[in-house]
């Protein structure tokens, strides 16, 4: 029996590169975008949500990652 392991890796790597305010904050307090800033709102929460969705469905169900083992 096999276990596709792709999604499960594809949603770990995501949702720590996607978290609000680690590399980027969109929108950010003062301006558009801030890179490093460590802070965060409810609606940069909703736009990474949405931001992470889009992607994460196009890696796992237009593109098909797999990691078989």
């Amino acid at each position: 029996m096999h276990t596709d392991w792709g999604p499960a890796a594809v949603a770990v790597v995501m949702f720590i590169l996607l978290s609000p305010g680690l590399l980027f904050q969109l929108p950010a307090r003062t301006r558009v975008i801030e890179f490093g800033n460590m802070y965060t709102s409810g609606i940069s929460i909703l736009v990474h949500a949405v931001l992470y969705f889009c992607i994460y469905t196009i890696l796992v169900v237009a593109i098909g990652i797999h990691i078989r083992t």
